[in-house]
């Protein structure tokens, strides 16, 4: 009776064993949050190979872009929690229960992996009649509603960046929503909208081909991608206390999925961080590299989402009190 109890004992742990070493058994989705040739599709589209060859199966990637990243977020949260359909997402889905867009935010994710943050820039076309920010925002005084901004949605990367500004300055602009930056940003380009706050990793290439033109980076010094492009605190001194701030990009599955399984994701997207392609990729778009995972990107969720959604709530640009949903004020 005892060797046959120790014997069950013994074939149940061979078993799960083996099913932990077969993770993956067969190709893996990956679901990118925003349309091709955004900020968080290059990024993810340049990670994919190194973690491809760590996972040693096939990612598939699929976008599904929408409601600033609610639709892809629900698609993989309704997804089996078995580590087979996982998120290539960015930040905007700390922002989605204040900006009423949705209740479901990180905290119902695992972080396999921040890969790293962005910084912003303010981006026009190369024609357009604004040479610096302070030109920009002077317009915006004169002609309240009339300069129209490209945005990606409530709770998106514009929509925050606008919303920290008009802490600092006059800033009221209508905003004109696209699928994503890159769509946006080729509006932009077709004279669909006057300028657009953009990630670099969306809008570098563009401007190195002298397409478009940054006004500031919206970081509190000059970045070295683009040394020439001025601080936006040089034009408005009241966004140093909400700076650094950028969008950061990540890989998230399901917070249920098998604690096995998780392991297994943060192994092979750690190794895929480290690698000299996607490092590389990250410098020249002028990313900062994080490549954290577990408690310690869980508190940088939390607080990156303090400082945000209060910043929203003090313009009035939050739709939801974050008080009311347990996020407290930094």
């Amino acid at each position: 009776m005892k060797r046959t109890l120790l014997g069950a004992v013994a074939a149940l742990a061979l078993s799960s064993s083996l099913a932990v070493a077969d993770y993956p058994e067969r190709e893996v989705l990956g679901v990118v949050m925003w349309g091709a040739g955004g900020a968080t599709d290059t990024v993810a589209r340049a990670v994919n190979p190194a973690a491809e060859e760590a996972l040693g199966k096939p990612i598939v990637v699929l976008n599904k872009s929408g409601g600033a990243g609610a639709i892809s977020t629900a698609f993989v949260n309704a997804a089996p929690a078995d580590g087979y359909t996982f998120l290539y997402g960015a930040e905007n889905p700390q922002l989605h229960p204040v900006m009423g867009v949705s209740s479901l935010d990180y905290s119902s994710f695992y972080p396999v992996n921040i890969l790293g943050r962005g910084v912003a820039v303010i981006a026009v076309p190369s024609d357009s009649k604004y040479k610096t920010m302070a030109d920009l925002l002077a317009d915006i005084k004169a002609n309240p509603g009339a300069v129209k901004m490209g945005s990606t949605g409530p709770g998106g990367l514009p929509s925050t960046i606008s919303a920290l500004i008009a802490n600092a300055a006059d800033f009221e602009v209508t905003a004109i929503p696209f699928g994503g930056e890159g769509p946006g940003l080729t509006a932009m380009l077709g004279g669909e909208v006057d300028f657009m706050p953009s990630g670099i990793s969306a809008a570098a290439e563009q401007i190195k081909a002298g397409k478009m033109r940054a006004l500031a980076v919206v970081n509190p010094s000059s970045v070295d991608t683009l040394p020439n492009v001025p601080p936006i605190t040089d034009a408005i001194p009241g966004m140093d206390k909400f700076l650094p701030w950028g969008p950061f990009y990540g890989v998230f599955v399901r917070k249920d999925a098998p604690d096995d399984v998780k392991a297994v994701l943060e192994s092979a997207f750690k190794k895929a961080a480290e690698s000299e392609q996607f490092t590389t990729l990250m410098a020249n778009r002028g990313n900062v590299m994080m490549n954290i995972s577990g408690s310690e990107a869980e508190a940088f969720l939390k607080k990156w989402q303090q400082v945000t959604v209060w910043a929203l709530q003090d313009t009035g640009a939050a739709k939801v009190d974050p008080a009311s949903l347990g996020i407290k004020r930094p």
